[in-house]
């Protein structure tokens, strides 16, 4: 038998070109939307956006491992975030005058808080160099009380309200900390048992010894240049010192110098890990192949050690007093209360 053929309609060949473009097209534009909604790798944008900002590289960065230092920086920086939110009710409305201590650096879009008696000489200095067009190359080279002359660095609070905003929208900005009760050894020794201390001694030491010291002999009330740790202590903790005027800023808590639950810092470096933390920053500004910062030579440095035995001769009231007085640092930048401390 013979079979019928069977019958099938040919499409011309123009619909079948234009049918092929029309599905070329369709699955380019799925591959289109599929690259702009994939997820990105990073949040936050700071500077310009014509390039990648360090700080993407530091905190989500294309190598496979990031660095021990530099996972130990975004992991302090979240903590921080985590203790404000916790420990802090109400943010301040900040003003001008709240940011004396941040400095600027507009060359390299930096802003640093400093804190007394945490290698902050040596990060002035090195701010010196990175703002002086070439005036200062050597950060050692630059004396220590040069450094701390005012007007040689340009502070937040000198700008106009807008200028601050901008600066603290756009600007890497960092601090560097350190364990409180440490800290504050280190102020007392430098500045009560020091004799070139003159200054710190008319000006504290003699109201110290006035107040806090029983049946102080003519010299001492005249000199102020025997204070001792005690006394010292006595001095912070008692309610009248805060209520007169602000404390030094040697000796004042860090949360107060910077307010880091109301500026968001991008780095929080600690005096604890303080070269590998110091070169990170200075990676992230783009100059660490010109600048190296200073290494410590001090051999008699003040540790937990040095503290805990300063610390021997306090009272467990007073131990406990001056604890609630520093809570706020030890909490916000993950400090432990020290094993020696007796509060009870």
């Amino acid at each position: 038998m013979k079979q019928t053929p069977g019958f099938r309609m040919r499409m011309p060949r123009g619909g079948r070109l234009f049918l092929a473009t029309c599905l070329g097209s369709l699955f380019v534009l799925v591959l289109y939307f599929q690259s702009i909604t994939k997820p990105g790798k990073t949040l936050h944008t700071f500077g310009p956006r014509k390039s990648r900002s360090p700080l993407q590289t530091l905190y989500n960065g294309d190598q496979l491992e990031l660095l021990a230092a530099q996972r130990s920086l975004q992991g302090r920086r979240e903590l921080l975030e985590q203790a404000c939110l916790s420990h802090t009710r109400k943010r301040r409305v900040l003003s001008p005058e709240d940011l004396k201590h941040l400095i600027v650096d507009d060359k390299h879009s930096l802003i640093y808080c400093y804190v007394p008696k945490v290698a902050c000489t040596n990060w002035k200095r090195v701010l010196m160099v990175l703002t002086s067009d070439g005036r200062y190359t050597d950060p050692l080279a630059i004396p220590a009380n040069e450094a701390h002359v005012a007007g040689n660095l340009r502070t937040l609070s000198e700008f106009s309200v807008p200028e601050i905003n901008k600066r603290l929208r756009s600007y890497l900005k960092f601090i560097f900390v350190r364990e409180p009760f440490e800290r504050l050894v280190s102020a007392y020794r430098n500045k009560f048992t020091r004799s070139y201390n003159t200054a710190f001694h008319k000006r504290y030491g003699t109201k110290i010894i006035r107040r806090h010291r029983p049946d102080p002999d003519p010299e001492a009330l005249e000199q102020g240049n025997d204070v001792s740790f005690n006394e010292f202590v006595q001095y912070l903790v008692d309610p009248r010192t805060q209520r007169e005027e602000p404390f030094n800023e040697h000796w004042e808590r860090v949360h107060s110098l910077c307010h880091p639950c109301a500026i968001h810092y991008d780095v929080v470096g600690k005096y604890e890990t303080l070269e590998p933390d110091a070169q990170a920053v200075l990676r992230l500004a783009g100059v660490e192949d010109t600048l190296q910062f200073p290494t410590s030579g001090k051999s008699t440095r003040t540790d937990g050690n040095m503290a805990a035995r300063f610390f021997k001769h306090i009272s467990p009231f007073y131990q406990k007093k001056l604890f609630n007085l520093y809570r706020m640092d030890f909490l916000l930048f993950n400090y432990s209360t020290p094993e020696y401390l007796r509060t009870r």
